[in-house]
């Protein structure tokens, strides 16, 4: 696991300084504490903050090939690098190191990008060819690793994280009010977009190819949800889903340093922490968050499992008050608006765990994704069929769809009844899934100044994505889930920059291609669907304790707007005028102003969810104004930048360009 970051240069003479592809890692060196290095020629420099995991000893980066022809600068982790260096060495190829950032690169030098659908892994990186002058920057499939970039005219950009570009000349971050409203509308950025004006992401499964300065983008994996019915028994299919996670788990313990696992209680991570302790040759570490709040802790849970599986336990305890002092920072790192406050907790374990010495760790994340584990997922059953369902049929569905939410309970039956009536008919085409939850967003569009249509970018993707129009209902759900919500918040705010922002790696099992493949082939094959996961549960039903296979699912959840109100940061002064809400390019100051006035006057039951995630995507976004648009000091001071490990430096520039010629 590592950071990059790099630039193309017009002219050969511009920005090609060690200076500034050194201080753009220093913005991101968190992300790399053990070394970092970069490599510099007439028209570009690009380099990397590491995190040694694999091969600590030789697998320094930037790395060439014997002719120094390509170089690469590497971002992650390849689980399958054992078996490609094998296939690779019978096809000719030497290796130097015992790497996987070697393997990524004599992969490209041997299939091109071709390379890119045999990886099993969660990476991004760039690869230079120094001989045909041409960059070229690829994403995993799922979108695990960042990867940002900025097409500019004095230059190409690219990093880990957006933060790097401050340190670029004449570079200034701009709020994106076009950007800011589907955000606001489904939580999260689009795969190929970001909250800031003149910056874009990598999609997930993509490449882009930057030749005589044009950069061409190119899909080479498309997402797939679908797959043709499993044939097999029920204990075959339940076989399939246990061996393919096994082995999932098996190459994702590959490391040189001791891999930990984040523990929630709740069965996907039970089964993570299952695996890990039989094939580990110690004792496995689980890691978790109590909460003082009681209606959020689920610490009997965790501890249950981690006595259970005989685990070595660790816990650490966070407060409302918590939150709110760390909420800058968890934002700072996100480098996005958030709706909820649940990434700060997983900040603040993620510190825990590199102070328990673990730079590793396996979690549950895809699993709910992969398997149709989410209630949204039964609601989009419930809506699709509702018609054609009796009035015992509706009200047991209802019954079972959000047994965790109080305004679903008895009381409210009628009015729950209504809603999920008047939805169950598609209003905006492709998005039927997510049309109530959605409605949250067009509250949230009050915010802004500019109330069009929130979804329109998103409809126009699900438009123009082949083969997404002869999806089942469900399956455009978990195809929405996977290139929103998951991409775009679970693996990136709320996990991958939350754990580097203290050097922790995170593995994801579910995620494996392998298991989606295989939660594809199984879903629903053996259930309606309204019993959560059976198929996951009943391969894992001998070898967990009872209650992640009987309990339903919990949301993690974290204190809400109401933490702000009793704890009132300084920070909040961003918010509590027009006049400092005006300063948020595209927030309207009256309706934000209302809207903080009336949390910061109501008790918590007084406050609406969507109320809620509207007061924390303002806050977030008056956080992100501050540090990234109103602070345009300098980046990292040059004296912190010198103190990194700076372990490789290639500088290939021509002599004229050393010596101060110029062309």
């Amino acid at each position: 696991m590592c950071g990059i970051a790099g630039f193309l240069s017009p002219s050969p003479n511009a920005g090609s300084r060690p200076a500034v592809i050194t201080a753009m890692l220093s913005e991101i060196r968190h992300r790399g504490p053990d070394e970092a290095g970069y490599y510099l020629d007439d028209g570009m420099a690009m380099g990397t903050v590491r995190l040694a995991i694999v091969d600590p000893a030789s697998g320094a980066q930037p790395m060439s090939d014997h002719t120094q022809r390509y170089w690469i600068c590497f971002n992650g982790e390849l689980y399958n690098h054992v078996e490609l260096r094998e296939e690779l060495c019978g096809l000719g190829r030497q290796f130097r190191t015992r790497s996987d950032t070697e393997v990524v690169l004599q992969a490209w030098i041997q299939w091109g990008q071709d390379c890119l659908s045999r990886f099993n892994g969660a990476f991004a990186f760039a690869v230079r060819d120094a001989v045909a002058d041409e960059l070229f920057i690829a994403r995993d499939r799922y979108g695990k690793r960042p990867l940002f970039y900025a097409d500019r005219p004095d230059g190409f950009l690219f990093a880990s994280e957006m933060k790097a570009f401050r340190a670029h000349p004449g570079f200034r971050f701009e709020l994106d009010p076009h950007e800011l409203k589907s955000i606001f509308g489904i939580w999260t950025p689009l795969p190929d977009r970001s909250p800031f004006r003149g910056i874009s992401q990598l999609p997930p499964g993509s490449l882009l190819t930057i030749r005589a300065g044009r950069p061409t983008l190119h899909t080479y994996e498309e997402l797939a949800v679908d797959a043709s019915p499993f044939t097999g028994t029920p204990a075959e299919a339940a076989a399939l889903v246990r061996d393919t996670l096994r082995a999932s788990v098996e190459v994702r313990l590959r490391s040189d340093v001791e891999v930990g696992v984040y523990l929630s209680g709740g069965l996907d991570s039970s089964i993570v922490a299952r695996l890990a302790t039989d094939l580990s040759s110690r004792a496995v570490r689980t890691f978790s968050v109590e909460f003082e709040d009681r209606s959020l802790d689920e610490s009997s849970s965790q501890q249950a499992v981690a006595r259970y599986l005989g685990t070595n336990h660790s816990s650490i305890a966070v407060s409302a008050a918590d939150v709110v002092e760390h909420f800058p920072a968890a934002v700072h790192h996100a480098e996005v608006p958030v709706f909820r406050t649940a990434l700060v907790p997983m900040y603040l374990l993620s510190r825990h765990v590199r102070d328990s010495g673990i730079k590793t760790i396996l979690s549950g994340e895809g699993a709910d994704e992969a398997f149709l584990g989410y209630s949204l997922f039964r609601e989009t059953m419930l809506r699709a069929s509702w018609n054609r369902l009796s009035d015992d049929e509706r009200r047991h569905g209802i019954a079972a769809l959000y047994p965790e939410l109080a305004h679903f309970g008895p009381e409210h039956r009628v009015h729950v009844t209504g809603l999920l009536s008047r939805f169950s008919e598609e209003r905006l085409a492709g998005l039927f899934s997510h049309e109530l939850r959605y409605q949250n967003g067009r509250f949230v569009q009050r915010l802004l100044k500019d109330r069009a249509e929130p979804f329109a970018d998103l409809l126009a993707l699900v438009r123009d994505t082949p083969g997404y129009a002869a999806l089942s209902p469900t399956q455009k759900a978990q195809w929405l889930e996977f290139k929103t919500l998951l991409a775009g918040y679970l693996l990136s705010s709320q996990g991958e920059r939350m754990g580097l922002a203290h050097g922790v790696e995170n593995r994801c099992p579910f995620l494996d291609p392998a298991v989606v493949r295989a939660a594809a082939l199984v879903n629903l094959c053996f259930d309606d669907g309204w019993e959560e996961k059976a198929v996951l549960k009943e391969a894992f039903r001998d070898v967990l304790p009872e209650e992640p296979l009987t309990r339903r699912k919990q949301p993690y959840r974290a204190p809400g707007s109401a933490a702000f109100r009793e704890h009132r940061p300084d920070y909040l002064e961003l918010v509590l005028s027009e006049r400092e809400l005006a300063k948020i390019e595209g927030i309207d100051p009256v309706f934000a102003k209302r809207l903080v006035d009336k949390v910061m006057a109501t008790p918590a039951a007084g406050i609406s969810t969507k109320e809620d995630h509207a007061f924390v995507h303002l806050l977030s976004t008056a956080v992100l104004n501050r540090q990234f648009v109103m602070d345009r000091g300098d980046s990292m001071p040059a004296s912190q930048a010198a103190e990194m490990n700076l372990t490789t430096v290639i500088d290939r520039r021509s002599s004229e360009l050393l010596t101060g010629g110029r062309r």
